[in-house]
């Protein structure tokens, strides 16, 4: 009996203890934990920091903590216009802003007071029912705007329209609002929805306004003889009863947004000297929140404290107290926190993810992740071989290709010290690639016969453009090297510049230098009306294109045949002088060798008519295709034309058809007659006429061509009126003209000198060398004729005889 009564005794005791240990938990501890977690959960803001106020300033006034940038006194606030004035009256400290009571300041908003702002009263002795109140709260030039989220327009009374003429950053703005009584008990009504009070919302940026009372004309049986007023205050402040509240009220209060003004972000940011946000802050724009020109200041994630002080924000350390965000091991770091699972344990160690977790299967997940790990590494390693597979057979067939293309015997002349093509770089087809992007469609400058034209850039930032060659077997190799081996050779101003050459592709690629405004052909067929092609333009390009064959044919170490001259092989640099391209049918020959045998290759309508008879290629064959370029060069027309065409297909028919018919004039280019000169254009057009003569052997070659042209540039320097004043005299004087010969013409000193007698000056053939124009150009003295026909046609009858 007693063992039962001692332990029932023990029984009882160890309930006791238990319900006052349960007791003293939900008495101290649990609160305590709760502080923990409400103090872990809200971070210390700049109104609760330790640190709120610049070292040495008062941290409140009265009840009310001032954080900087304000601050009692100027020293303590970052500007005037954030100084707090504490006004110390009997046993209370008022803290005032404007000569307005500050009542609360939080990080972005200030509460203050203001004034009813209009009244209005229906009684005769009150005046005419209407009144308008100014300059109630004038916030202009500084930083502060009245919150249009936190506060609201209220008119309360009867029968009167609430109008605010408002005025804002963004600049003037209305609101107003209306309220009507039908009976005195809506002078009482609560919800103000327009019966006894009615409210409405308020601009962004508001910063100053003027609010006008007045009556409306509403016929209802009730006359209400009390007052009506309007103001604007804070959302939920209170609750106004009507007309009877608001006369009672002396002030109301008014919330304000405030702000760092006259610069954003991005401007701030550039001066730290200036700029209001300190360390481990971030700055936000206002322009689009409250519609202002200024931003405010905000602690970065995981920081706390004044973001305006110098001292920044601090680090919040998460792992500080019992309360963790970890359930395993919790580390701080700045700005953030890691947690840990101790050994045994797995997951992300937080409790808000999933925990730690034991680690009982740890075998069965080891030994798939080793499988896992196993198969992932097995698979790599034979994606590694492959990759290593495919990249030695993509350097076999890189070799292969440089091998079959030439390259073996490139690199033989590269090294040798005659080698002539020792400056060619040999690029490879990876660099290609890159420059061209993968051969983007995009980039096509243009195609031919003989392959595609892109545009690339290289590492070294150079713009050039690269040839892909059309080949279709070995046998058609031969143009590529032909072109590689003759553009070796040459080096000419007017010569389009190879760079190099790339030959680990299946198809050879040539790179060249990069001519920027295309061919002529595009600029005198397709010309712009921005940019018409000039005269004097088109004599020069005339002249770069002679050079350039006189070069190939007479100065060049071996005497080398174009064999494919036309307006598109004919580039335009940026400054519009010409160069002579594409050279994939081109040949060299012996010094003493006089034509070449061959298959006919060239572009109808350029064709050389005796070469296609005889299947023989000489250097006049050449001057017929430049002929040809000549018409292209007076008439803007090309050299094949539309099948239906009345005059035939052939320009280079039609053009002969004119000269002999006395029609010349009418198929030149309108540029051509505006601003050639006469004497020029007749010139010009009889050395073309020679070129194309169906006679090889009456062309003049491409030296007597390009000295033709340069003396016939001089005649365009020549002054009009030069020959009109010259006196009738048969006295012999000596007249000597400058020839600005090509490179490979003749020194730049050369000249002609001949003798002329002053009266034959008076025609065209004075301005000419005698032995280049006795023979070929029928001149006339054209001085009197009013058109360019009929000089034209007069010029047909009269051989010009040099003295």
């Amino acid at each position: 009996m007693i063992s039962v009564e001692v332990r029932d005794m023990f029984l009882l005791r160890k309930i006791s203890l238990a319900i006052f240990f349960s007791f003293t938990w939900l008495l101290l501890g649990f609160p305590c934990l709760a502080l923990a977690s409400f103090m872990q959960s809200h971070r210390t803001t700049m109104l609760t920091a330790s640190s709120t106020t610049l070292p040495g300033c008062p941290r409140k006034c009265g009840k009310l903590t001032i954080p900087y940038p304000f601050g009692i006194g100027r020293g303590c606030a970052l500007g005037d216009n954030y100084v707090i004035v504490c006004d110390i009256k009997k046993n209370s400290s008022v803290p005032r802003l404007f000569n307005r009571q500050v009542l609360d300041i939080s990080e972005t908003q200030l509460i203050t007071t203001a004034l009813p702002v209009a009244t209005a009263c229906n009684s005769a002795l009150a005046g005419s029912g209407e009144i308008v109140t100014l300059n109630n709260l004038n916030l202009t030039a500084k930083p502060y705007a009245v919150s249009s989220t936190s506060n609201k327009f209220v008119v309360t009374g009867c029968h009167h329209y609430g109008f605010a003429e408002a005025q804002t950053i963004a600049g003037r703005e209305v609101f107003s609002c209306v309220a009507l009584c039908n009976r005195k008990a809506d002078l009482l009504d609560q919800l103000c929805s327009g019966t006894g009070c009615c409210e409405a919302p308020i601009p962004k940026g508001l910063q100053f306004w003027n609010i006008t009372l007045k009556k409306v004309d509403y016929v209802t049986r009730f006359s209400s003889g009390n007052c009506s007023y309007a103001f604007i205050l804070k959302k939920s402040s209170f609750n106004i009863r009507g007309s009877p509240d608001a006369a009672s009220l002396n002030s109301v209060p008014i919330v304000l947004d405030w702000f760092i003004p006259n610069k954003l972000c991005k401007d701030a940011q550039k001066d730290s000297a200036t700029c209001a946000c300190q360390q481990n802050t971030t700055c936000i724009d206002l322009d689009k929140v409250l519609r202002v020109v200024g931003y405010h200041c905000e602690c970065l994630q995981g920081y706390q404290g004044n973001p305006y002080l110098s001292t920044g924000c601090k680090d919040i350390d998460e792992c500080a107290g019992p309360n963790t965000p970890c359930s395993g091991t919790c580390v701080n770091t700045p700005g953030s926190y890691e947690c840990h699972c101790p050994t045994g344990y797995y997951g992300d160690g937080r409790k808000d993810g999933t925990g730690c977790r034991s680690n009982g299967l740890k075998l069965f997940i080891g030994l798939g992740l080793g499988l896992g790990l196993g198969s992932i590494l097995f698979f790599l390693s034979g994606f590694w071989l492959f990759i290593i597979a495919s990249r030695r057979r993509e350097r076999i067939q890189r070799a292969t290709y440089f091998k079959q293309n030439g390259g073996l015997l490139l690199q033989q002349q590269m090294s040798s010290e005659d080698g002539l093509i020792e400056k060619t770089r040999i690029f490879t087809a990876d660099e290609l690639k890159r420059a061209t992007d993968d051969f983007n469609e995009d980039r096509v400058l243009g195609q031919g016969g003989q392959g595609t034209v892109y545009k690339g850039m290289l590492t070294d930032g150079n713009i050039v453009a690269i040839k892909k060659s059309i080949v279709e077997g070995q046998g058609q190799l031969g143009p590529f090297i032909n072109e590689v081996v003759i553009l070796s050779q040459i080096n000419h101003r007017n010569i389009v510049k190879l760079l190099g050459c790339c030959l680990e592709t299946e198809v050879p690629l040539l790179v060249y230098e990069f001519v920027p405004n295309g061919t002529l052909s595009k600029c005198i067929h397709d010309p712009s009306e921005d940019f018409p092609v000039a005269w004097d333009m088109r004599l020069h390009i005339a002249i770069d294109v002679a050079g350039a064959l006189s070069y190939l044919h007479s100065a060049s170490s071996k005497p080398i045949f174009h064999r494919d001259i036309k307006s598109s092989n004919i580039l335009l640099d940026s400054k519009y002088r010409a160069k002579l391209s594409d050279f994939g049918t081109s040949r060299s020959i012996a010094i003493d060798q006089t034509h070449l045998t061959t298959c006919v290759l060239g572009t109808f309508g350029y064709l050389d008519p005796e070469y296609f008879r005889s299947h023989q290629f000489t250097e006049k064959s050449d001057v017929y295709s430049f002929g040809v370029v000549l018409v292209e060069l007076l008439t803007g027309l090309k050299a094949v034309r539309p099948a239906d065409t009345p005059e035939g297909q052939s320009l280079v028919l039609w053009f002969l058809s004119a000269m002999e018919s006395l029609d010349l004039c009418d198929i030149l280019a309108p540029q051509v007659v505006k601003e050639g000169r006469k004497e020029s254009i007749l010139a010009t057009a009889n050395l073309a006429k020679q070129c194309l003569n169906m006679d090889g052997k009456q062309r003049p070659t491409m030296r007597e061509v390009a000295l033709q042209l340069e003396v016939i540039r001089q005649l365009e320097d020549v002054p009009a009126t030069y020959t009109n004043d010259l006196p009738q005299t048969n006295e012999h004087k000596s007249i000597e003209i400058e020839v600005s010969a090509s490179d490979s013409l003749m020194p730049p000193s050369a000249s002609y000198t001949e003798d002329l007698s002053l009266g034959s000056l008076r025609s065209i053939s004075s301005y000419f060398p005698q032995a280049l124009f006795k023979k070929y150009v029928p001149l006339v003295n054209c001085n009197g004729k009013p058109t360019f026909r009929q000089c034209y046609s007069a010029s047909r009858g009269v051989k010009a005889v040099v003295a």
